[in-house]
């Protein structure tokens, strides 16, 4: 009898470890995601670049813009979620109140005091009293310009350029 139980614990066990071992064996590993396996090189970039996104460079010319009210200064508009034209999903903007930490509105509720997100546009919320025309129309920041250039030509290692 504990010869009979024996063997067949043994076969038990052999079979789990060939099971496994198949399994194990016969599946493939999750790839490595596109951006983990790139390696990054050291490029030295545009020093005009660099000075745009720090936010200084030379100003743009041209007729100066009018001094912003002191309504306008204490709200920022840090983004937006505007409904697509002719959908009827809410719209929802970011919007930074006296420079506290930014919060999310829906179109209709109440951002200041008597203040309300009355509308949403493709780059604009405009506020204003609830029954009333909007007051203040705060703009997003413009998108910086695209980075161009031109590629130097690619050589074959050991050729002298």
């Amino acid at each position: 009898m504990f010869a009979k139980l024996g063997a067949f614990v043994v076969w038990a066990l052999a079979a789990a470890s060939a099971v496994f071992w198949a399994l194990r064996l016969g599946s493939s590993p999750l790839p490595v995601p596109p951006h983990a396996g790139t390696v990054v090189a050291q490029s030295s970039g545009s020093a005009a670049s660099v000075l745009r996104l720090l936010g200084g460079g030379p100003r743009p010319s041209g007729p100066a813009a009018p001094a912003p009210s002191a309504l306008s200064s204490r709200f920022k508009l840090l983004g937006l979620m505007a409904p697509a034209p002719g959908s009827a999903g809410p719209g929802v903007a970011l919007i930074a109140v006296d420079g506290k930490t930014p919060r999310a509105y829906t179109v209709g509720s109440a951002v200041d005091g008597e203040l309300v997100l009355l509308s949403l546009g493709h780059r604009s919320a405009a506020l204003g009293p609830r029954d009333g025309p909007a007051a203040l129309t705060l703009e997003l920041p413009p998108l910086p310009a695209a980075q161009t250039g031109t590629l130097p030509v690619a050589r074959p290692e050991g050729q002298a350029s």
